[in-house]
Parts: structure tokens; C-alpha cells; sequence
């Protein structure tokens, strides 16, 4: 019989650049404050407003690079020739501490982070079409038209991830998009293994 879970919850969101997962897990983030966010490092440049801390980690190549030797990362990969990881120590410690954690990854991060996590519930957000996504990423103003071809070409093959995810919204309507991430957070919550020992707990009372 499976032992109760006694940790956090651990939830990975992936997406081709320009699905808008970032528009959805900061409206979910605004709903749950108890849930933990984990802010990525990474080599690239920051994009128009973003923050420093906020948004990203911004490390350069030869931090990151020393950080993999050390095994900072939980877990790591090469995108549009920028590196991105997650810093695993604080991962380790929100879980421990019973706090769900929302990770925010790309699919060759989110395969990483199931090998060290195989309760891990995975959510993939799908654009409504190639055609869209072509349109929203040529609305970038930071992004060359070499960039976007490039971007789309490997939403493609990010896509074709999609089917071993848990998950997976579809970001036609941003409203229902919202509310079907925050669905399968608050399903997820549920889960019988993480009320294991409220259920428990409940039963032996009744039994005493």
C-alpha cells in the first residue's frame, strides 16, 4: 500500500515560447499565495520589463556552467542557446517544509525534474494553433523575424512532448485558460495520497 505523502505538491508548467503559460501562472500565483514559485535561472538577457529575481535568475555563462558542476540545478538545459535550470535546493526545502511548488520549465527540464519527482503532476499549455502562435510571437517587438521562424520551428517539436504530460490547456480563451489551470491545481490538492494523513487521522479518531 502506497506510504502517505508527507510533502509538498509539485506542479511543472511547459509551453512553446508564446503559448502564454507566464500570463497564466501569474494569475493563478495571485490566487494561491500560499503556493511557492520557483524563478529560473538563466544565461539570456532580460526581455523589456522583466526583473532581475523575478522573472529569472540572470547568471552569466560561466556561473551557470559552475553551478552544473556543483549540482546546484535540479535540473538544466540548452535553449535558443541560452542556458535555463532550477535551483534544486530550495525546491528540496519548500517540499519538505509541505509547501506545493509550481516550476514554470521547458519539456527537456520537465522530463528532468519527473526522474527526481515521479509524483510531480506535469501541465502542458498548447497554443489554439500554429498560425496563433506565429502571430503572437511576431507580436514581440524583442524578437527578429530569424528569431520567430526559429521559435516556431522548435514549438513543433516541444509540441510533440504534449501526450506524456498529465495535462494539458489548451490557451484559446486566456479566462478559461485561467480557470482550467486552476482546476487541475485545486483537483490536484485533492489527490487521496497527499489527504492520506487527514483521512487517517480523521478515521482513527472516529475508531477512539
Amino acid at each position: 500500500m502506497p506510504t502517505p505523502i508527507s510533502q509538498g505538491q509539485l506542479f511543472v508548467v511547459s509551453a512553446p515560447s508564446g503559448a502564454g503559460k507566464t500570463t497564466l501562472i501569474r494569475s493563478v500565483l495571485s490566487k494561491w499565495p500560499d503556493l511557492r514559485f520557483s524563478v529560473s535561472c538563466t544565461t539570456r538577457t532580460p526581455r523589456g520589463d522583466e526583473i532581475p529575481g523575478k522573472d529569472y535568475h540572470f547568471l552569466s555563462q560561466e556561473e551557470f556552467i559552475q553551478g552544473i558542476r556543483r549540482g546546484r540545478f535540479l535540473e538544466w538545459a540548452v535553449v535558443h542557446d541560452a542556458y535555463y535550470g532550477t535551483d534544486g535546493d530550495i525546491i528540496r526545502r519548500w517540499l519538505l517544509e509541505e509547501k506545493d511548488v509550481l516550476l514554470d520549465i521547458d519539456v527537456q527540464g520537465a522530463r528532468q525534474v519527473r526522474c527526481h519527482y515521479p509524483f510531480a503532476k506535469t501541465i502542458f499549455v498548447l497554443p489554439p494553433s500554429l498560425d496563433a502562435l506565429e502571430n503572437r510571437l511576431k507580436m514581440r517587438d524583442s524578437d527578429a523575424p530569424e528569431k520567430v521562424a526559429r521559435r516556431l520551428s522548435a514549438a513543433i517539436a516541444e509540441i510533440q512532448e504534449a501526450p506524456w504530460y498529465d495535462f494539458v490547456i489548451v490557451n484559446d480563451n486566456r479566462e478559461d485558460a485561467i480557470a482550467d489551470l486552476d482546476a487541475i491545481l485545486r483537483a490536484c490538492r485533492c489527490d487521496r495520497f497527499h489527504q492520506a494523513r487527514w483521512l487517517g487521522s480523521f478515521l482513527e479518531k472516529q475508531r477512539g
